[in-house]
């Protein structure tokens, strides 16, 4: 089978987003993509995560657009995962979610400012791409262009797009994300958060770059 590691790992995340409840139902879409075969696999349209087979994951060439493999629908949102893959060589998975606070936000269609350093997992702020309806080649150019220099946006009223390296990098993001939108609606429901200026979040993404098990990531007194 055609990419079946990365099939596979799709179904895993697809099962992940239900257990953190980052979507809901069969809500949101995932995908991947094999740089030297130019393909990208993506979630089929309508099924519930955990019912997903392998061979439900649908292929398609990033370059035309057109159906390599798979025996079903893909997800309707397919363009606006395939986009990212064609015009962006730094985004290999692509998670799509209506996560609560995400989309609450979203429906203000107003930015995520920084208003907690943990916005900088996908960028200086998340941007919010105008309305399109779900589906169509409107909505997949205004999410690539939300998020030009960004690894996430907002979809206004509808909910939030993030992108990495890897499938885990586009969770952690979305994730943090999310996080954050929780942050803002709480912080605003009761006052007006302080949000941190640019130079900070600057100071923070290079931060990010050497996260983890890295000794020089360390500062002394």
């Amino acid at each position: 089978m055609l990419l079946e590691a990365a099939r596979k790992e799709i179904i895993d995340y697809g099962k992940k987003l239900i257990e953190s409840k980052l979507t809901r139902g069969t809500g949101g879409n995932i995908s991947m993509c094999d740089r030297e075969k130019n393909i990208m696999a993506i979630t089929p349209s309508g099924i519930d995560y955990f019912k997903i087979e392998p061979e439900q994951i649908v292929l398609i060439d990033v370059e035309t657009g057109d159906i390599k493999e798979g025996d079903t629908i893909p997800s309707s949102e397919c363009e606006m995962h395939r986009i990212f893959y064609k015009y962006r060589e730094d985004v290999n998975a692509v998670i799509h979610t209506h996560a609560t606070f995400a989309a609450s936000i979203s429906c203000l269609n107003q930015s995520l400012p920084p208003l907690h350093y943990l916005v900088g997992f996908a960028g200086l702020n998340v941007r919010c791409a105008p309305y399109a309806t779900y589906g169509t080649v409107e909505l997949a150019k205004n999410a690539f262009e939300a998020m030009k220099d960004r690894k996430a946006c907002l979809l206004a009223n509808h909910g939030l797009l993030a992108g990495g390296t890897s499938l885990a990098e586009a969770f952690a993001v979305t994730e943090q994300i999310e996080f954050c939108c929780e942050l803002y609606y709480r912080a605003k429901s009761i006052g007006e958060p302080v949000i941190l200026p640019e130079d900070e979040m600057i100071r923070v993404m290079e931060r990010f770059k050497n996260y983890g098990q890295r000794v020089d990531n360390c500062e002394k007194i």
